[in-house]
């Protein structure tokens, strides 16, 4: 089995990055004259994903933009959120009722995806098949952060994600989830950590371990350490 579509979270204002997402969407933010989303999708061409759907609100004209010149349009849907934003949790599900599938591979744009992360996806992939998973989310470890300011937001014990008072493992941005969670959800405004939070009380939480560099774009001072912008 396989994961035919890919979403990628594009919605968000940003606010960590400003003056820079005053005028420009974060998922088109420059890193080595390389957009984020860019990053993002070119991973995920290397991954042989059918179907991309992308969420948009704020700046939504420059990202439906950029998809209408990109080389990978065909293959990209753009989803809006609509008169409002739907924070990440209702952007995924406004995402999958445009799909017919059953399980997504989904993306947050701020980490600066390249083709380290393929063997670790395709693994992931395989692993949430054969185990008949509904969520397993992408970690690392702390100590493989760029930016050592993060908090840890689960423990990853065997293959569970768990809440402890110490948590070593930062989520990547990247998960494979079914729409199955989503059944009994009402609210259309709501974080997928409410998802996360169900899934950690029936011990049914899963995590797979990135071990190579983690670099995320958090805000404008990891911003300028990046692109040595003093």
């Amino acid at each position: 089995m396989k994961i035919n579509t890919a979403l990628i979270l594009s919605a968000g204002f940003g606010k960590r990055m400003k003056p820079i997402t005053l005028k420009t969407p974060k998922p088109l933010i420059k890193i080595n004259n390389l957009e984020l989303l860019n990053y993002n999708l070119n991973l995920i061409k290397k991954l042989d994903i059918k179907y991309i759907k992308i969420n948009t609100f704020y700046l939504e004209d420059q990202i439906e933009y950029f998809i209408s010149k990109h080389p990978m349009k065909d293959k990209i849907e753009i989803v809006k959120d609509g008169l409002n934003i739907l924070d990440t949790g209702g952007g995924i599900l406004n995402l999958m009722s445009k799909s017919i599938d059953k399980d997504f591979l989904v993306f947050n744009p701020d980490t600066l995806w390249n083709l380290n992360y393929q063997e670790t996806i395709n693994s992931m992939i395989n692993f949430y098949f054969k185990n008949k998973l509904q969520n397993l989310l992408m970690v690392v470890n702390k100590s493989n952060s760029y930016d050592k300011r993060f908090k840890g937001d689960f423990e990853l014990k065997g293959s569970k994600l768990l809440n402890e008072i110490e948590c070593n493992y930062i989520y990547t941005g990247c998960q494979i989830i079914s729409k199955n969670l989503f059944k009994n959800i009402e609210d259309s405004v709501f974080s997928v950590s409410k998802i996360w939070k169900k899934q950690i009380e029936k011990k049914e939480l899963y995590g797979y371990e990135f071990k190579q560099k983690f670099i995320h774009l958090t805000d404008i001072e990891i911003y300028k350490k990046l692109t040595n912008n003093k």
